[in-house]
């Protein structure tokens, strides 16, 4: 969505957020430099940056840390992208009131996976006997639906080993089913960076598992 300007001056600045894969970073980052009449490479604690001659930047960021395997190149954005080309295996576990989606993934495939439907009621403003009556309802929903989630993640994730989760969705229905005790066996596992997706059918599964493998590139605009 592109900025809004108010009367009195400039908006905020857009931003913009893209998911690439290792083999189409160098040719992404050129055509980013073409853009914006070349950038200036800035390795700092929240990725990598490049600053551009025209005031954008780009803040690219690893699918995961190196964990004592880092990426080969000659420069920053090779190794990035190298890094990022490495098949490592991740558990997904993505969940929203309408449904979820499960799978062990490796170089931005499912190898295992498992999608379904669910329903929690949303919120009402409604007051009083029926408010109460309705929260009951809704936490049982939410319960069942936690429930549920984690006996088809366990499925998926005993069908393949894997190294790190990755969660999505609703922050707080993902957390309860990763913190489930039939996952006993995978709280120890780190976790890598949320994925903020729509309720998950196959094809948001599809995306996230692709998206997880990649890196992720969030783009500022040069003030207009």
């Amino acid at each position: 969505m592109p900025a809004r300007t108010s009367a009195g001056g400039q908006g905020p600045p857009s931003v913009r957020i893209a998911y690439v894969t290792g083999s189409r970073l160098p040719g992404w980052a050129e055509r980013f430099g073409a853009s914006h009449g070349g950038f200036q490479v800035r390795d700092d604690d929240d990725g990598l940056r490049l600053l551009a001659d025209d005031g954008a930047e780009a803040l690219l960021q690893a699918p995961w840390p190196s964990d004592g395997r880092p990426g080969r190149g000659a420069d920053a954005l090779e190794r990035l992208a190298s890094l990022a080309s490495q098949p490592r295996r991740l558990g997904l576990l993505l969940v929203r009131r309408g449904g979820y989606g499960v799978a062990v993934v490796s170089e931005g495939v499912p190898l295992a996976s498992r999608v379904g439907s669910t329903y929690v009621q949303s919120r009402t403003a409604a007051g009083g006997q029926s408010q109460q009556r309705f929260a009951r309802r809704r936490s049982n929903q939410a319960d069942a639906l936690v429930e549920a989630v984690a006996e088809q993640a366990l499925r998926v994730f005993s069908a393949e080993p894997f190294e790190y989760l990755v969660p999505g969705g609703d922050r707080a229905l993902a957390g309860f089913v990763l913190d489930h005790p039939a996952l006993k066996d995978y709280a120890g596992l780190p976790r890598l960076a949320y994925l903020d997706v729509p309720d998950p059918k196959a094809a948001v599964l599809k995306k996230a598992a692709a998206d997880a493998c990649s890196v992720r590139i969030q783009v500022i605009d040069p003030p207009s």
